[in-house]
């Protein structure tokens, strides 16, 4: 056998890295050139430059960004879809429900988009981020943990925080305007820490929570590197970009959650079987949850579904809170409905909410599913597709990012006439006849559609409606001062600034 002597090695070595460079750089350049060519009838939402794309135009404030995209949506409303290039990488932007219905349908368009991967240091491959095979055998493990009856036990955990937010809040009732965004997010907090993990932080006793604060900082650092490309590679966001706060920031995510699992698993091995266990958390559950083959989630497998619980579970629910506390006092004769429903419901009575109370408040439905038309928690969602697809007559290439502005779909005035004015009577069952079910999406949709939506729907109905029985709710801000803000979260830049009076018995006898 012949021996490559050394002084030959090291250049045969180099030409081979090389080759393989030069093979890669033809390999994505073809590629790029093909989807450019490809895409060019679709209309741009402006001038694309090669190999740079729209990526220069993007504005970099949250605020700003989620202006531009709305405005490239009003701009082209008529269009079927628009196209954008970051570098190199395609995205079309889907805003009607014809051309949504294709993509989050179509089990071949399961895997999320590539912006999705800046997640992954953080929430690994869970549910959220995963795809293919390990996708579909976790969701299939996970859908029994939000089953409703054990939904039910949580129903306890909603109503004791719900009442221990309504305690902060009377604090404020009277005393003018105030910002009430963290009292309801500190609220939503406590509850998934409780009802995922199994233990209270007393987050709402602590409003400097340093686990809430980091999931803001992670949540706007991540959004800041999906609309800069030159910072999608590790090596230029960690010397250039913010990498060093990034991880910084993601130590402290993990080791909060990885504390709590260690915890519970101790704690689990040493607790008495014989004895029924009061509360069960999802952490239990997926602690003892087994695949087809009998075999237990590891530790790396629950952090990942425990930080995408904790994640998704607080912050999205807490931003449809606050939107409908906004909405609900700005809307005088929307709130006097509501608090006559709750009076039907509960009336005198100041006992906590039981499912079945949670069931009959339909009307505060109604109101909820609105407030999330208007301002869905989640404003856009991306998918890659994984083969090559036809939207209204355009052919658009396997391996382009379609995004879908949740925002802009649910403003399709054919469905929804004069849609930003707040209606609930749209969700009554006579007005839903004929609304194309992917006109309406808050939670997605198709076979990747949120888990945990009755979850959520059922938190905010508890959560509401323990407010509204003991105060009436005005807003303190116009509907421009909102300055909606579009990273991972849809949040309002400032906050939601409302004022409370405490109602008394007179008032909700007049009800009657």
């Amino acid at each position: 056998m012949a021996i490559i002597p050394a002084s030959v090695s090291v250049p045969f070595l180099g030409v081979g890295v090389l080759l393989a460079l030069v093979a890669l750089t033809y390999k994505q350049l073809s590629g790029y050139l093909k989807k450019w060519v490809v895409m060019k009838p679709i209309p741009a939402v402006s001038r694309t430059y090669p190999f740079i794309g729209n990526a220069l135009d993007l504005k970099t404030d949250a605020v700003e960004f989620f202006g531009q995209i709305q405005g490239y949506v009003e701009e082209f409303r008529d269009a079927p879809l628009i196209k954008l290039w970051l570098g190199i990488v395609p995205f079309v932007i889907l805003y009607h429900a014809e051309t949504v219905e294709p993509i989050v349908s179509n089990p071949a368009h399961m895997e999320k988009s590539i912006t999705y991967s800046f997640l992954h240091p953080w929430l690994g491959t869970g549910l959220l981020t995963s795809t293919g095979p390990k996708w579909r055998q976790r969701r299939k493990m996970l859908t029994p943990t939000f089953h409703f009856t054990i939904l039910q036990d949580f129903l306890e955990v909603m109503n004791e925080q719900a009442e221990v937010l309504v305690t902060k809040l009377a604090s404020q009732a009277g005393r003018g305007a105030f910002n009430c965004f963290n009292y309801v997010t500190l609220c939503a907090l406590d509850i998934i820490c409780e009802t995922a993990m199994g233990r209270k932080i007393h987050a709402q006793s602590n409003s400097e929570s340093e686990y809430v604060q980091c999931v803001y900082k992670m949540s706007d650092i991540i959004s800041r590197r999906q609309r800069a490309p030159w910072f999608w590679p590790d090596f230029t966001y960690k010397y250039f970009g913010e990498g060093n706060m990034h991880d910084s920031t993601l130590k402290l995510l993990h080791s909060f959650t990885y504390e709590v699992i260690r915890e519970r698993a101790e704690s689990l091995k040493l607790e008495d079987k014989s004895k029924p266990r009061k509360r069960r958390a999802f952490l239990d559950m997926l602690l003892e949850t087994k695949d087809e083959d009998g075999n237990t989630m590891s530790h790396q497998d629950i952090q990942e579904e425990v930080d995408t619980f904790m994640f998704r579970g607080h912050d999205t629910t807490a931003a449809a809170m606050n939107w409908a506390l906004h909405l609900l006092g700005s809307h005088p004769d929307v709130h006097h409905k509501v608090q006559r429903e709750l009076q039907e419901v509960f009336g005198a009575s100041e006992r906590m909410a039981s499912m079945e109370d949670v069931k009959q408040l339909k009307y505060l439905e109604c109101v909820i599913k609105e407030a999330l038309r208007l301002y869905p928690s989640v404003p856009f969602f991306a998918r890659s597709l994984r083969e090559d697809t036809k939207i209204n007559g355009f052919k658009v290439p396997s391996g382009t990012n379609a995004v879908i502005i949740t925002y802009a779909l649910h403003r399709d005035p054919r469905y929804f006439p004069e849609p930003e004015e707040f209606r609930p009577e749209r969700f009554l069952p006579e007005n839903l006849a004929g609304r194309p079910p992917y006109a309406y999406i808050p939670f997605s949709a198709g076979l990747r559609n949120c888990i945990g939506q009755r979850f959520a729907i059922m938190e905010e109905k508890v959560v509401l409606s323990s407010i509204l029985r003991k105060f009436n709710v005005k807003t303190s801000q116009s509907r421009e001062e909102l300055c909606p803000t579009a990273g991972l979260i849809l949040r309002p830049e400032c906050g939601i600034w409302i004022q409370l009076e405490k109602r008394d018995k007179a008032q909700t006898t007049l009800l009657l």
